[in-house]
């Protein structure tokens, strides 16, 4: 174990030793700990929030829209495009001096009626797909740093990729991500073009098959310029396993982005779940600053950023829906903005 990993266990101690979950004294701003950004996320109902705010103007350099800037929320049912939402978060961006991260051109999960119904006209929906990512990447072109070009290709259980119905309706798996590849270095010429997936640190399984993926397609000559990792982190994964995946990565030689980092403190395993808190958060904070310390050992040029998946655990996705207890932390703040012992871990591992 690293000096820092032993130094955020003992954060995480310190702070449960009360029962309270984060603790409430000052801290450094986490931007200026780090020699590359410092992200977070955004959806358009959080920019009024003067509580959210002064938490993301103080810590973070960096802005990624949630959802407001996929395909679910832009591509309207009789085919043209809403931009109203996703401007008013490039707008904020630019006025608070943020980088604008892109999030995302396609992904399987947003088949979206539009398109299904051309899947029998490969040329038609060829032109369409084209369209959309033309217009879409082509907008922000002056201000986008970096575009989450093709969204979790790779099947849950890792062994191969998603058919879905962009595979459907261009060809195969690898022609749709190419073309989309193509199409936003067209759309977007100075924009770093990533492809994107989750569990890669959480299940080796997938990780080699997206290792694989990425091999294949500079093979060709896709412009992949990025690699994303998303880094939901499952707290109980062996020690080493993520920081392995994180060198396994940089052999490429690309810049990579940690770019939807959480960490739940349930894990879905009953015996793990039923630890006490303080032995899960203890857990949490190890892997999030062993993930940390290895993003710290990148060269610098590979150091795209280090994004978090929302601010305050209230924030967070994993905290929406009818199962939620209120008691998760999986980010780096709590409700009342005060720095969770996730917020320790990274910070300590981003110090000299």
């Amino acid at each position: 174990m690293s000096r820092r990993t032993l130094l955020a266990s003992t954060l995480a101690l310190a702070a449960c030793g009360s029962g309270e979950a984060a603790v409430d004294r000052p801290v450094r701003a986490l931007k200026s700990l780090a020699p590359f950004p410092v992200g977070t996320v955004c959806m358009t109902g959080q920019l009024s929030d003067q509580a959210w705010f002064r938490l993301v103007s103080e810590h973070f350099s960096q802005l990624t829209p949630e959802w407001e800037m996929k395909m679910e929320y832009i591509l309207q049912p009789d085919g043209s495009l809403r931009f109203d939402a996703p401007d008013r978060i490039a707008y904020f961006a630019r006025d608070l001096d943020l980088r604008l991260f892109g999030h995302a051109l396609i992904w399987y999960a947003q088949d979206h009626p539009w398109f299904k119904a051309l899947t029998g006209d490969r040329a038609r929906f060829a032109v369409e797909y084209d369209r959309y990512i033309a217009a879409v990447a082509g907008r922000w072109r002056s201000q986008i740093v970096g575009w989450d070009v093709v969204n979790e290709p790779v099947t849950h259980d890792g062994k191969t990729l998603r058919e879905c119905v962009w595979s459907q309706g261009l060809g195969g798996t690898d022609a749709y991500i190419i073309r989309a590849f193509e199409q936003a270095r067209l759309a977007a010429p100075e924009a770093v073009l990533f492809l994107n997936d989750y569990d890669l640190e959480n299940n080796p399984v997938k990780g080699a098959t997206y290792l694989r993926l990425v091999e294949r397609l500079l093979k060709v000559g896709a412009p992949v310029t990025g690699l994303g990792t998303q880094s939901h982190l499952d707290i109980d994964i062996p020690a080493g396993q993520a920081a392995a995946f994180m060198r396994e990565l940089s052999q490429f030689g690309l810049p990579i982005h940690v770019a939807e980092l959480d960490a739940s403190l349930r894990t879905g395993n009953r015996l793990f779940d039923l630890k006490p808190r303080q032995q899960r958060v203890e857990q949490q904070t190890a892997r999030v600053a062993e993930l940390a310390e290895a993003f710290m050992a990148l060269p610098r040029a590979q150091q795209f950023a280090f994004t978090v998946w929302g601010v305050r655990d209230t924030d967070s996705w994993l905290r929406r829906g009818g199962e939620d207890d209120g008691k998760d932390s999986p980010l780096l703040f709590d409700a009342a903005g005060r720095a969770n012992p996730m917020f320790h871990a990274v910070a300590s591992s981003f110090s000299p």
